[in-house]
């Protein structure tokens, strides 16, 4: 769905307007996209890989190390993403989705984006559906997982806060506040505490060192999972798929639960 309609101090917060087309930023808000086609889902997690694989600071020697250095990529990356995503307030949610409400809102989110986060993992699943997208060379199994990962992760963020949304406890605070907010929420499964926060300071900051263990815990957990979808093209794109989709659904229902309990103390 478009995000072009979301009102324009949302846009300039998340600075999800300043990014280029190209870049992995851009890429990965993209991804979050569930009616994103099959063919600009595959180039966009193809951006994703070469940068995994390829870069300067993050190149392929390092994905040998084994898969800490892959979370590594990875958690680096949503830090840089997270206070960049496009978050819908809630009057954007209920047009986009026939002005729901409440529960039934909060469950067409979930769904929305277990089906992103599957359509996700079909593609990376599928090794030869982002070979064209990026040097076959760089398309290794743990540059693929942490791309793959890092676009799952994403989708999932956005789910949170939207969520919050529909809660009537949006997160609050700079884009470098709320993405370490939401970072730290995914982390525990559960609804935004800003008592898990440093306050002040950049987003690693903020997050501090013990946050920052459980996020690479958490990104090695879901990682390791998620290697025994690389596999032939069908099988391991719907194994992917699958796994993905529960694990988002797992996720939101968990968070949706937790906001109903006491949204209020979320704020």
């Amino acid at each position: 769905m478009p995000e072009t309609d979301q009102p324009a101090e949302n846009r300039a917060d998340d600075h999800s307007g300043d990014q280029a087309p190209g870049d992995v930023s851009g890429a990965v808000s993209r991804l979050t996209d569930a009616d994103l086609g099959a063919g600009e889902r595959a180039r966009l997690l193809g951006t994703v890989a070469a940068s995994a694989g390829g870069g300067q600071r993050s190149g392929i020697r390092r994905f040998v190390m084994g898969p800490r250095a892959a979370a590594h990529w990875a958690q680096e990356t949503l830090l840089d993403i997270a206070p960049r995503l496009p978050i819908r307030d809630l009057d954007t949610l209920r047009r986009h989705h026939g002005g729901k409400s409440g529960d039934e809102l909060a469950d067409a989110l979930i769904k929305s984006a277990s089906r992103a986060a599957a359509a996700i993992g079909a593609a990376g699943g599928g090794v030869a559906s982002v070979e064209w997208a990026a040097p076959p060379t760089l398309l290794t199994a743990p540059v693929l997982i942490a791309a793959e990962t890092v676009g799952v992760v994403a989708v999932e963020l956005k789910l949170i806060a939207e969520l919050h949304e529909v809660y009537g406890s949006p997160v609050r605070g700079s884009a470098t506040e709320k993405g370490a907010a939401l970072l730290g929420a995914w982390a525990h499964r559960r609804g935004v505490s800003l008592s898990l926060l440093n306050p002040g300071g950049g987003l690693t900051t903020i997050l501090g060192a013990g946050m920052r263990k459980e996020l690479q815990k958490r990104l090695i957990k879901r990682m390791g999972r998620n290697l025994t979808s690389i596999g032939p093209l069908l099988t391991g794109a719907a194994v992917a798929a699958e796994l993905n989709r529960r694990a988002t659904r797992g996720l939101g229902e968990a968070i949706r639960d937790d906001l109903r309990k006491a949204p209020r103390q979320l704020r």
